[in-house]
């Protein structure tokens, strides 16, 4: 029972820190509360009780297929981002750091990013910020798979984030392989930066 009460009063904090997030946040519905965002994309948030942290994810979206400006063009090939906010604790108005994975998908499994090929470049409005080595996650092989999938994933400044979320245009590069966000993509990290909250009398 004393482990219990913790735990609950854990769970009514963040519930009512994401009530007040959705109520200030300009692309959530109005309607029956479900929600329901104009550019498409799929965020969850939820609180990590063994990393001490609030997670708030837009989960994997796709991005673009066949519109790399590499050597390559494939119609099978496509490009995927899944985004992590890390808060510490149950609060929401301060992160810590950024989780980015960047997905590729394609059939043609010669299409492998080699280890020299997996720095991350990122263009906000044409600022250019180099972010270092992304790690491939490694994955369990699956007999007989039919698509060659790699995820990459790295931490990000909050700051390169918020700038990505503010632009007009952004561009990812990972080696040779670079896409440029569509217009939903972007209104998605804007809205997942819209449920940070701002700290009363800082606006």
């Amino acid at each position: 029972m004393r482990k219990f009460v913790p735990a609950l009063a854990c769970v009514l904090s963040l519930f009512v820190l994401f009530a007040t997030a959705r109520s200030g946040n300009s692309f959530a519905s109005q309607g029956n509360g479900d929600q329901v965002v104009k550019h498409g994309g799929k965020i969850e948030s939820r609180y990590d009780g063994f990393t001490y942290e609030t997670l708030m994810r837009l989960k994997k979206m796709k991005v673009q297929c066949s519109s790399f400006r590499d050597s390559f063009d494939y119609k099978n090939y496509c490009v995927s981002i899944d985004v992590t906010l890390h808060c510490p604790g149950t609060q929401l108005n301060f992160v810590r750091d950024v989780s980015l994975q960047v997905i590729f998908e394609t059939k043609d499994w010669g299409l492998r990013h080699p280890v020299d090929q997996r720095e991350l470049s990122v263009v906000a409005d044409g600022e250019t910020f180099r972010l270092g080595k992304m790690q491939l996650i490694t994955q369990k092989d699956e007999p007989m798979k039919e698509m060659m999938i790699e995820t990459f994933e790295t931490t990000i400044p909050y700051k390169v984030f918020k700038k990505m979320a503010s632009a007009a245009t952004v561009q990812v590069q990972v080696g040779k392989s670079g896409v440029e966000f569509r217009d939903k993509n972007i209104l998605a990290l804007r809205d997942l930066d819209s449920r940070v909250l701002t700290p009363t009398g800082t606006q």
